[in-house]
């Protein structure tokens, strides 16, 4: 069986992960800034983590052992980044208030690159994510293929999301070059969520 440790402990500092799962939809269905989109993102990939390594902590699972706990190391990284995409935006949010000027401009990129910076980290994931999944949907064993179709289609979702958000951030950028440089981290990592969500469902339908 796979671990199954109790890390609330490690959460305490974290408002997203202590509050209940009851909290949080009222949180995000709230007239409030932050949660939002990027939090639900980086919550998506971490469930679809969630998901891969449960279906590979049960003894019909043997062999899979590497891809369990790169599932664990993915889940945690991608549930912190939930609160972390809301501390960048609030930071946007006070470099908008600045009057106009060259400083206002800078410390918008500075706080832009910030926010886009967490999206592109759950980008990266999610796509890892799906491959994972779709490795473990590969397997045939059918007591695994649900939860493995299941995180290969969240982590898709969670990818598409993150990569949407991280698009608009860099509509605010006055440094071009830069928003560019991200795009082109962007499209590969996207590619390979929709490639990996492809070899689950073909999995799942030959079976």
């Amino acid at each position: 069986m796979g671990r199954r440790s109790d890390s609330s402990s490690d959460h305490r500092d974290d408002p997203y992960l202590s509050a209940s799962v009851a909290q949080l939809l009222d949180d995000l269905a709230a007239r409030i800034p932050a949660p939002g989109g990027g939090a639900a993102a980086a919550l998506t990939c971490a469930m679809a983590a969630a998901l891969v390594e449960m279906a590979t902590s049960f003894a019909s699972a043997q062999g899979l052992e590497a891809v369990r706990d790169r599932a664990h190391v993915i889940r945690e990284r991608a549930s912190g980044l939930a609160y972390a995409d809301g501390r960048a935006y609030g930071v946007v949010l006070e470099a908008l208030r600045m009057e106009k000027g060259d400083q206002r401009t800078a410390c918008l990129d500075e706080a832009v690159s910030g926010a886009i910076a967490v999206p592109m980290q759950v980008l990266e994931l999610a796509s890892e994510v799906a491959t994972l999944a779709a490795n473990v949907a590969e397997t045939g064993n059918r007591n695994l293929e649900g939860d493995a179709l299941a995180g290969s289609l969240l982590a898709e979702a969670a990818a598409r999301s993150a990569a949407t958000l991280a698009q608009m951030n860099m509509s605010m950028l006055s440094r071009h070059a830069v928003a560019e440089a991200h795009l082109e981290r962007m499209r590969p990592a996207l590619a390979k969520a929709t490639r990996a969500r492809e070899r689950a469902v073909t999995a799942y339908t030959h079976v």
